[in-house]
């Protein structure tokens, strides 16, 4: 059985291991190199070493959906938005209607908003070029330290630090760093700062995301088969699941309203605009009482947007991030015109609007059969 001595001593060496960089920078793009994802957007090394080089407009797109959502949920969006605009020119150019519409679905829609503000900046002030540069990127709408760090590392190989979730539990787990999250992100930060190489530096940055994602995942980690096993202090000790470590989460507040869908005689159904501003701007709904992140909103037939029979259908249930949301649904039948701040649409055409996930929930809890069609719901 092992000493206690024994165990800090093997710590000891593995700490000593740990903070040679330039094996760890080796290990991880060699295994890189055979076991990289292809990704519709990434120039593999093979394709890298014939020449080939990323497109920042690919890499900034992806980057921007790929927050707070998954590869496998991003694929088809990004393959839908490279159909409609080609270039980051013609992004700029849409109707930001059309872009909430073709973003529906993905969530975080603040994202939506910013992309193509940031596009019309790199389309009119910058000639349709991307800036090559940390601060040149982070000048633009939208674009944070992070997404600026990646577009410089993967399209411009700029040696800048890229981290996101799946960096983080890998550093965590090599440097077995006890603080918690969120106020450990600056030591991690500075680590992942001190390994990026000058050579290949995009390549280094999707290594670790891909290791993160593939090997080092947040539970059962297959170590055995990990490229920086002999380096990662975790590993040594045993626990590799504790890290990262995060802060107690507090417990979600609930928030309640009312949401109502009316269908006309020509099975059209009401829908409006949400302001540009706050929660869900700029996306479309159908008529809802006026929820917040922090109050509640009217919940009865009293807050409906015009009388008529009123029939209750239920409750649907939303998580957002910080909050969650109980609307209670009632459906109706408008037997006149009525635009209540809106427009009428068919069910039909239901799928290409700018309907966040809450209000497809909504709609289909009072017209059950209305997205059978639609492939984002």
């Amino acid at each position: 059985m092992e000493t206690i001595g024994e165990h800090l001593d093997q710590t000891h060496r593995h700490f000593q291991h740990v903070t040679t960089p330039p094996a760890i920078i080796r290990q991880l793009l060699a295994w890189y190199d055979r076991h990289h994802r292809d990704l519709p957007w990434r120039v593999t090394p093979t394709a890298a070493a014939q020449g080939k080089r990323p497109d920042p407009y690919h890499i900034w797109l992806s980057e921007v959906m790929l927050q707070q959502t998954t590869v496998q949920a991003v694929k088809p969006y990004f393959a839908k938005f490279l159909a409609a605009w080609p270039t980051v020119a013609d992004l700029a150019a849409a109707p930001t209607e059309d872009v909430m519409a073709a973003w529906a679905g993905l969530g975080y829609y603040a994202r939506a908003r910013n992309l193509k503000k940031c596009a019309k900046a790199v389309a009119e002030d910058h000639c349709g070029v991307f800036p090559d540069t940390e601060d040149g990127l982070r000048a633009l709408p939208g674009i944070g330290d992070y997404t600026a760090a990646a577009v410089a590392a993967i399209a411009f190989n700029r040696p800048a630090a890229v981290m996101d979730g799946n960096v983080e539990r890998v550093v965590s787990r090599l440097y077995a760093i006890d603080a918690p999250l969120p106020g450990s992100k600056p030591l991690m930060k500075a680590r992942v700062r001190d390994l990026t190489p000058e050579d290949r530096p995009g390549d280094f940055a999707q290594a670790m995301m891909d290791l993160g994602a593939t090997i080092c995942t947040p539970k059962r980690p297959a170590c055995a088969i990990c490229p920086l096993r002999d380096h990662c202090l975790a590993f040594a000790e045993h626990d590799p699941e504790r890290f990262p470590v995060k802060a107690a989460k507090k417990e979600k507040p609930v928030r309640f309203g009312a949401a109502f869908v009316a269908v006309n005689p020509e099975g059209e159904v009401l829908l409006r605009r949400r302001v540009d501003s706050g929660l869900l701007g700029g996306m479309t709904e159908v008529p809802t009482t006026e929820w917040t992140a922090r109050q509640d909103g009217g919940q009865t037939v009293d807050h409906a947007p015009f009388h008529s029979a009123w029939q209750p259908c239920g409750t649907v249930t939303h998580v957002f991030t910080h909050f969650e949301l109980r609307l209670s649904v009632f459906r109706a039948k408008a037997h006149e015109t009525i635009h209540a701040g809106g427009w009428w649409e068919p069910v039909a055409n239901l799928g290409a609007q700018a309907l966040p996930t809450v209000m497809k929930k909504v709609i289909s809890q009072a017209i059950p059969l209305a997205f059978d069609k639609d492939p984002n719901r």
